[in-house]
């Protein structure tokens, strides 16, 4: 797309405003700041702001090259650029804080310092485990990693070894020490860096504000470059970002923000929400656009998201209540199916509920990669990758192996490149997906993906994505669209981290899960001490994990299923509580009448007992709890039905193509058996036998023990 593309006024503002709803249309045809875009989750916050770019490249109030938008990940830089480039304002640099800073650095270090710039240190680990060495302490890979987090922190809010100690009176013990060794650590760190003639990250950013503060020629240089700004994600900035936008502006006010208090989920990297909702006292002229359309989620996952804030303020004190109050978004698209609540024995009855739901949608149409697993914490992705690969299910860990990383990827892209050299120009050329797909075939591709999983099935999915990747940028950017254009775009997503989408149910955490949506999410390990975490033990963390699982809850698009389990391993004490924010969401809790019937739940079963129904003797195992009797009691259930049900089961098994024990545990069958229930409400009560099993199997159990019983 190119300028003369939008030649004429009329022809501009259809091609670039005229799809836009009309929030959005006063975003992109406010071009002059100070503006602040309040967005809320799903509103459409990116296309807002690249189509004000584009639409002030065209317009010439902006010269491309004179604008810098900033945000907070590579692959967001990665996402806004391409999105620039498709509105014919590829000129514009969009970059994050760091990579911003890093340039302006490079080209300035000669001048403003001398010499050559030292080295940057992609990982700390190294460097801090020799800092704790010359103060001979002992350091593991844990409390390594919670230094590093904790210097990151005070390097971000710009304090010194020399000052960091008054201020973290309140950071507890990073990695098991006391604030005074790890204000001896920051020191040695330094020290370390300073005889190794490296830099970190963060000395990126606190380097480059030195130099805009003691250097006015280099200030002035910069500010001549760039005349206007757009900051997106503006409620994750810390301070030492902040300060670094207030030098490139040099008082001036042609900036544009663009932020959510309500998503700020990152204060323990430094990142605070105060910038953006003190934006209207800094600059008390400035236009103030509120986005709460959401084009993302059904009415029914927006109603509960705005519940889950209701009530509650999404930041830090401000002197406006009403400009501190979380945004009240507003569904655009048609109903959906109700969000699902679902209590479950143990952790691994959850996961194995979680993947048995996933299957079921798969089954309906529901693409793999259109489908997330949750959760607060990275350890407790282990069940799930179990669960699913016991249903047959392909998986991706997100913050595994980077795509551009795997072997496969990397091959297919040296013989894409190497491709570009052999092709040549006919009359009627090779269609590029066609193309690709000749290519990458003798890598492992084929049209149809293969039945088996493993490594065979992931080689194929990544490659699959390149291929699909192909297909939608030729869409995208016209039929001119080329073999050596695609080829570039993978160099430039390879550096930005910018990956296509893998075929395979995403396992990520909160965190990793922000920017990101999807058809179907589960949100899963819903219990206090986990959600929020048990170390949230202050009202400011408490409603960043409430704001956490607000995020959550708005990655979903049409389905949205919330679980937790009452005890940890099968057989424990069921003395787990479902978290604290479900509160007044699910029906079986103290609700508001503007909540109840607008959620379907599972209710919770009955405990197993802890005592042998037989000898009265402690039961020890989870699967004795179960059975609801000791391994050396004698079985109170015939043999034919025990057998009848096995049969059943080693049907179902194979039929499904999964482990029996899928289906039902031995020690779930043996209480089934011994049991002996009439119907699906005594079928309901027994341990092992949860709400999605007992829809699937329960008429057939029923059936069977009938079956067995006149034989």
């Amino acid at each position: 797309m190119t300028t003369e593309d939008f030649d004429g006024a009329a022809s501009l503002e259809d091609r670039i405003l005229g799809g836009l709803d009309a929030e959005q249309r006063e975003v992109a045809s406010t071009l002059n700041g100070p503006l602040c875009v309040l967005a809320g989750a799903g509103t459409g916050k990116t296309r807002a702001i690249t189509h004000r770019i584009a639409y002030g490249v065209h317009s010439g109030v902006y010269s491309p090259q004179r604008l810098l938008a900033v945000t907070f990940t590579a692959r967001a830089a990665a996402e806004m650029r391409s999105r620039l480039r498709d509105l014919g304002a590829g000129n514009v640099q969009a970059r994050t804080f760091h990579a911003a800073a890093l340039r302006q650095l490079q080209f300035f270090w000669p001048q403003a310092v001398g010499g050559t710039l030292p080295n940057l240190l992609d990982h700390k680990a190294q460097m801090l485990a020799e800092a704790a060495r010359r103060l001979r302490l002992s350091t593991d890979r844990a409390s390594i990693r919670d230094l590093a987090s904790e210097i990151e922190w005070a390097k971000v809010s710009m304090l010194t070894p020399a000052n960091y100690l008054e201020n973290a009176q309140d950071r507890g013990a990073p990695g098991g020490f006391d604030l005074t060794a790890v204000a001896r650590v920051f020191q040695s760190y330094e020290d370390v860096k300073t005889d190794r003639n490296v830099i970190d990250f963060e000395d990126v950013l606190l380097i480059t504000v030195g130099i805009l503060q003691e250097d006015e020629k280099v200030a002035a240089t910069v500010r001549e470059q760039y005349r206007h700004f757009v900051v997106d994600e503006y409620q994750d900035v810390s301070p030492l970002q902040q300060r670094l936008l207030e030098l490139w502006l040099g008082g001036r006010d042609e900036l544009c923000v663009v932020g959510d208090a309500s998503q700020t989920i990152y204060s323990f990297t430094g990142a605070s929400p105060k910038h953006l909702l003190e934006f209207k006292a800094r600059y008390p002229k400035a236009n103030v656009v509120k986005l709460i359309r959401d084009y993302r989620s059904t009415p029914q996952v927006v109603k509960l998201a705005n519940d889950l804030l209701a009530g509650r303020r999404s930041g830090g004190p401000v002197a406006d209540a009403a400009w501190a109050a979380p945004l009240q978004l507003v569904a655009q698209r048609p109903a959906g199916p109700a969000p699902q609540f679902t209590e479950c024995a143990d952790d691994e009855a959850e996961a194995a509920t979680v993947a048995q739901k996933i299957k079921a949608l798969l089954d309906a149409g529901t693409p793999a990669s259109e489908v997330a697993v949750l959760f607060r914490t990275n350890g407790q992705s282990e069940a799930y990758e179990q669960a699913l690969a016991a249903a047959g299910i392909g998986y991706q860990l997100r913050g595994g192996e980077r795509f551009f990383a795997r072997k496969e990827v990397r091959d297919a892209i040296l013989q894409l490149r190497a491709a570009t050299r052999a092709v040549t120009e006919t009359d009627s050329p090779q269609p590029l997906g066609q193309l690709v797909r000749d290519i990458v075939s003798s890598l492992g591709y084929t049209d149809s993906a293969p039945h088996s999983g493993g490594a065979l099935r992931e080689r194929w999915e990544s490659l699959a994505a390149l291929v699909a990747l192909a297909d939608e940028l030729v869409q995208v950017r016209g039929a001119q669209f080329s073999l050596a254009d695609f080829v570039n775009e993978l160099q430039e997503r390879s550096l930005a981290q910018h990956a296509p989408t893998v075929q395979g149910v995403t396992l990520a955490s909160l965190h990793a899960a922000k920017g990101l949506e999807w058809d179907a999410v589960f949100l899963v390990g819903l219990s206090e001490g986990l959600m929020p975490i048990s170390f949230a033990d202050s009202p400011e963390s408490v409603d960043e994990e409430r704001r956490l699982l607000y995020v959550g809850i708005t990655r979903a698009r049409e389905h949205l299923s919330l679980s937790w389990s009452t005890a940890r391993t099968p057989g424990g004490r069921a003395n787990r509580k479902p978290s604290r924010f479900l509160d007044g969401l699910r029906p079986d809790s103290v609700a508001s009448s503007s909540t109840r019937g607008k959620v379907t739940v599972t209710r919770r079963k009955a405990a197993a007992p802890a005592m042998c129904r037989v000898c009265g003797s402690m039961l020890g195992t989870g699967a004795e709890r179960k059975v609801g009797r000791c391994n050396s009691c004698p079985p109170g259930y015939e043999e034919q039905t025990f057998d009848a049900l096995r049969n059943w089961r080693r049907e179902v098994a194979l039929s499904a193509e999964v482990p029996a024990f899928v289906v039902f545990t031995d020690a779930t069958l043996t209480a089934i058996a011994e049991a002996r229930p009439a119907s699906l409400e005594e079928l309901a009560r027994l341990a092992g036998v949860g709400p999605s099993k007992l829809e699937r199997y329960g008429e057939d159990v029923l059936r069977v023990l009938t079956e067995s019983t006149s034989l």
